[in-house]
């Protein structure tokens, strides 16, 4: 947090329920102190069935935006009177912008921090030459589909416990997403160029998706969207194998670079180690 704030200061957050666990707020706030900035970010965690009502009454500008996390993702593009292209393919928001005349705008910085992770530690990956298979069906899945898509995926198939779940968003997406249930996994992963876990498995330290890898071609990529603990069993299996991988902090840092663009108006400062302080916070330094 700037140690210079005034009546002027540019204010942002993170907003969801639970949110203390967020790392988001110290990576803002190390970007705003290296950068000089009359700005802070602080964390906001509204009452679940109140949120519709907090979102109206930041109408006006009084903060400049939030990014939005889990449950209110889809809430917040429901909420917004604009959005981008990608949160509407996406159908959900994780970036809100509040502007002056009091109207809200919504993106989302999900899928482009996905991206950028897989540019970032598996560079030269060709996101067009093979289909891409997602494990999980939930609001991670939708905005690495969206961005995946836009970016020229061939096929990108969804592989859920809940079979109708992945059917859901297949067709939401339309014909280059297919849905498919854990059975057919083997067939799937042969040709498949990307695996990312979407789920919730492995946090913590657990087992993560039980995928058998070992079918994946060997320049696969292989990535989790969990970041705690940063080598996910999950992450663990594919390096055994030989298999490229990105880990899910890589990612969250990426995401958090256009949130940072739209609220302050100017790239975070390059002399920051984000990705170490991260690390540190998660006593993986």
């Amino acid at each position: 947090m700037s140690s210079t704030l005034t009546g002027a200061a540019v204010v942002a957050g993170v907003c969801g329920a639970p949110v203390k666990h967020s790392m988001s707020p110290v990576i803002h706030n190390a970007w705003i102190a290296a950068a000089g900035l009359d700005a802070t970010y602080v964390p906001f965690a509204p009452i679940e069935e109140r949120f519709e009502a907090f979102v109206d009454g930041l109408r006006g500008g009084a903060i400049r935006g939030l990014n939005v996390t889990i449950p209110f993702k889809e809430r917040a593009l429901a909420a917004a009177d604009t959005a981008s292209d990608l949160a509407r393919m996406a159908g959900a928001a994780n970036l809100l912008i509040f502007e002056a005349d009091g109207t809200i705008r919504a993106d989302n910085t999900d899928g482009p921090g996905l991206l950028a992770a897989i540019a970032a530690q598996a560079p030269g990956f060709d996101v067009t030459a093979a289909p891409v298979v997602i494990l999980g069906a939930g609001g991670a899945a939708r905005g690495a589909v969206a961005a995946l898509l836009l970016a020229g995926a061939p096929q990108v198939r969804i592989v859920n416990r809940t079979l109708a779940r992945a059917e859901g968003l297949a067709t939401a997406f339309g014909a280059r997403v297919i849905a498919a249930d854990e059975a057919a996994l083997p067939d799937l992963l042969a040709d498949a160029g990307l695996i990312i876990n979407a789920t919730s498995l492995g946090l913590g330290g657990g087992e993560g998706p039980a995928a058998p890898l070992d079918l994946t071609p060997a320049d696969a990529v292989v990535m989790d969207m969990v970041y705690k603990p940063l080598r996910t069993e999950f992450l663990q299996r594919a390096d055994a194998l030989g298999r490229r991988t990105v880990d899910g902090l890589e990612m969250l840092l990426r995401q958090a670079v256009p949130s940072f663009e739209a609220f302050y108006g100017q790239a975070p400062p390059a002399s920051v180690d984000v990705r170490g302080l991260a690390l540190n916070l998660l006593g993986e330094a």
